[in-house]
């Protein structure tokens, strides 16, 4: 396996390569010799990905999916030209007026990631637009429709024959106005599964690891962002756990051209809980990385943080200390073990 790396000084048995310029990226992948497979799991790099995977000929995304879901405006357009589904939105270039819009709507990143600046918006979207623009000179932002209800998530993988669902979690966000994901719990197939299924199919979502979440409005399902690449914050760890198979190797032997396996069906409960700061101040106390079996509960630690570290809270996934996922055989033994862990090793800030 060879790395390539735009950040050669993190990584040094890496090789350093514009990561985020195809043209750099397959001409460093020609001085290598053809590889059998070129693959990332980056949010920031599946369009790349998919373009040199093509010249090569070998087993690779559509780019157009992969900018489409990158690109949250482009994604809202393409459902809509597919009859999928409706929601409003506005794209604001960095020197567009904003529009005199009905509060509330959503306001994000065209391309953002970890819910950094996404806010509910009730009142003074002009002045929400402008401290927006202030941390992100020159990037694109997007106004959309506030979509009530449960949050969700679509968890597929796809190879040559077609995309299969792995299963799926319920979401917990913090309060609003920001949209902090604090926990995420396995759910069982339900019938808005197959809505975002149509959706990835008007994408072109295909090969590999897909993570979409949508929310249960009183509509119907309604996409909130596809993420071309494995679910994050550990729940691709958990993931695994729960279904019993190596998931990470099904993903890369997907993108060298073998089938998916057959997938079980889940025979385990799982939670991934996100241990987020609630306020300003320096790390006292951490529990470390550690593994913990509470009776028929296997729980796993991971700090995020350091004791020494300073916190100052963003609002967004980057106010995560850890993440404690469970594995059990029911909901409420899950909840009890990881209540059970956080009380008897809690986080101090101060």
């Amino acid at each position: 396996m060879t790395i390539l790396t735009d950040r050669p000084e993190r990584h040094p048995y890496a090789v350093a390569c514009d990561v985020r310029d195809p043209r750099a990226l397959i001409d460093a992948v020609e001085h290598l010799g053809k590889p059998d497979a070129i693959f990332s799991n980056s949010d920031h790099l599946q369009t790349e990905t998919a373009l040199a995977a093509s010249y090569f000929g070998l087993p690779a995304k559509d780019w157009r999916a992969c900018a489409a879901a990158k690109n949250k405006f482009l994604m809202r357009r393409k459902l809509l030209d597919a009859g999928i589904e409706q929601v409003f939105s506005v794209r604001l270039g960095p020197g567009d007026p904003v529009p005199d819009l009905p509060c509330p709507v959503v306001l994000k990143p065209r391309e953002g990631v970890a819910s950094e600046d996404v806010m509910l918006v009730e009142r003074d979207l002009a002045g929400a637009v402008a401290e927006v623009r202030k941390r992100r000179p020159g990037e694109a932002l997007v106004v959309e429709e506030y979509l009530e209800g449960p949050l969700r998530t679509l968890e597929t993988l796809g190879d040559a024959d077609g995309v299969r669902v792995l299963g799926g979690f319920e979401t917990t966000l913090g309060a609003l106005p920001y949209f902090v994901e604090e926990r995420l719990d396995w759910a069982p197939r339900d019938a808005s599964h197959e809505h975002v299924l149509a959706a990835l199919r008007a994408l072109g979502v295909r090969l590999g690891a897909c993570h979409t979440e949508y929310v249960v409005t009183d509509r119907g399902p309604r996409i909130v962002e596809v993420n071309y690449r494995v679910i994050g914050d550990h729940c691709d760890f958990l993931m695994g756990d729960i279904l019993g198979v190596p998931l990470f190797e099904w993903i890369l032997r997907a993108h060298l051209g073998e089938r998916v396996p057959e997938l079980p069906g889940a025979s385990a409960y799982g939670s991934a809980v996100s241990l987020v700061a609630d306020r300003t101040g320096t790390i006292k106390e951490a529990p470390g990385h550690e593994c913990v079996v509470s009776g028929d509960v296997r729980l796993w630690h991971r700090p995020l943080r350091d004791v020494g570290d300073v916190v100052s809270l963003t609002h967004t996934n980057r106010d995560y200390l850890g993440v404690v996922r469970a594995v059990g055989p029911d909901r409420a033994r899950v909840e009890a073990a990881v209540e059970g862990y956080r009380a008897a090793r809690p986080w101090v800030v101060e």
